[in-house]
């Protein structure tokens, strides 16, 4: 897409670079300076150069405890007694748990019912009271709106706020000090709060730095919104903290105004990024976390030659999704296949396949057969073995040398 019209003498924004550097002297001694550095693997990969803020280590392994610590210390005593109510699912409802914990504020997070068991947990684990209702956020939105009118509740919004937008700003506000000559800042865009702030922060330097939204194939609400798109969001996404279907009102005349670009990258791409982090930076990031990474693999000749900014927002993902994530990144790369080789049924059959993985030295991990759901005679049969290679080059190595010995194989591909 083209970059976004800025036009600089009708910017007019509710949140200043004051705001932001105020909520940095706030939130900086309770929250983590976390480090910034540049990685010289995904630069060369890339073509930029590419330094990662690592906001995945923040206490509760996330950027938004930055704009619920802020809101917190802005409130009165009175409505600090009374408490705060949030709807989320995610970082925000554990950010502001945590911070309202240490601050003696009663916090209650709505939920979805839905919502998995472990972040119900660690929630509570926080000390937060925590309510589940409805099947949808939106419905736990309503809920926690009439439950803070009715207990005279501080509602929290986890991005439309501007003292939670100026508490995200404090993130590009540490990459620019840390690293002055960076030009560009890429942000992953939910609801829009982090990059609302960071583009406050970007558009206050004395030097030009284009701050570039991403979002996600699936939920490209705001790059719909600014563009005037009718774009559906829906569908399984391994973003899921950027996974907004309504982006806020602020955050979005924010984004509309001084944002200079917004790309959508697939959930490949996603994949693809989290696997990279992982294995290159050795550095867990969840699927919003690791969307800046993929906005480059993606979009390449955007941001070739260009000092980047990418921020590693959160790093909260599911262990048992991390591991099919990078399952299925090596079976993309050819280190893990799955073959399906028509056999004869007689004895012999098998070992003679497994003699010509030997032969080409790849370890077999699993063996299953199909005798009768198959299009095949009553003789014949299927046979899908798993197995692990050095690369692509080996793998097809190997299904050479099968084709040679008069086999029919079939790599099983992934989506």
């Amino acid at each position: 897409m083209a970059s976004l019209p800025i036009n600089a003498d009708v910017i007019s924004v509710p949140v200043t670079i004051d705001d932001v550097r105020a909520a940095h002297q706030r939130v900086a001694p309770s929250i983590v300076r976390t480090p910034i550095m540049r990685s010289r693997t995904l630069s060369e990969l890339t073509g930029a150069n590419v330094w990662l803020k690592f906001e995945n280590l923040q206490f509760t392994a996330a950027y938004k405890e930055r704009g619920a610590l802020n809101k917190l210390m802005l409130l009165s005593d009175e409505a600090k007694a009374r408490g705060v109510i949030a709807a989320s699912a995610g970082n925000h409802a554990q950010g502001l748990a945590y911070h309202g914990a240490r601050m003696g504020i009663p916090v209650t997070i709505v939920m979805p019912k839905p919502t998995p068991t472990v972040k119900v947990q660690q929630t509570e684990g926080h000390g937060a009271r925590v309510i589940l209702t409805g099947e949808r956020f939106d419905d736990a939105q309503a809920a926690a709106l009439l439950l803070a009118a009715e207990e005279n509740l501080t509602f929290v919004h986890p991005f439309d706020d501007v003292d939670v937008i100026a508490g995200q700003g404090t993130v590009a506000l540490e990459m620019l000090q840390d690293v002055p000559e960076l030009d560009t800042l890429v942000v992953p865009i939910g609801g829009g709060g982090l990059i609302s702030g960071s583009a406050v922060v970007a558009r206050a330097q004395t030097n030009r730095v284009d701050v570039i939204g991403v979002q996600a194939e699936l939920y490209p609400s705001m790059y719909a919104k600014i563009n005037g798109l009718d774009l559906p969001c829906e569908g399984d996404t391994l973003a899921e903290g950027i996974a907004v279907k309504h982006p806020g009102a602020i955050t979005s005349e924010i984004v509309r105004q001084i944002v200079d670009d917004i790309v959508l990258v697939s959930e490949r791409d996603l994949e693809q990024s989290v696997a990279m982090l992982l294995q290159i930076e050795k550095t867990v990031a969840e699927g919003a976390g690791a969307a800046g990474l993929a906005a480059l693999l993606a979009h390449p000749e955007r941001f070739r030659g260009r000092n980047v900014g990418i921020i590693l927002c959160g790093g909260n993902i599911d262990p048992r999704l991390l591991a099919n994530v990078l399952l299925r990144d090596l079976a993309r790369s050819g280190r893990l296949a799955r073959l399906r080789i028509r056999l004869q049924d007689r004895p012999g059959a098998l070992f003679n396949v497994a003699r010509i993985f030997d032969e080409q030295q790849v370890n077999i991990i699993e063996i299953s057969h199909q005798r009768i759901f198959t299009t095949l005679p009553a003789k014949g049969l299927i046979t899908d073995i798993e197995c692990e290679t050095r690369d692509r080059a080996h793998l097809q190595r190997l299904v050479d040398a099968l084709t040679a010995h008069g086999y029919e194989v079939a790599p099983v591909e992934l989506a």
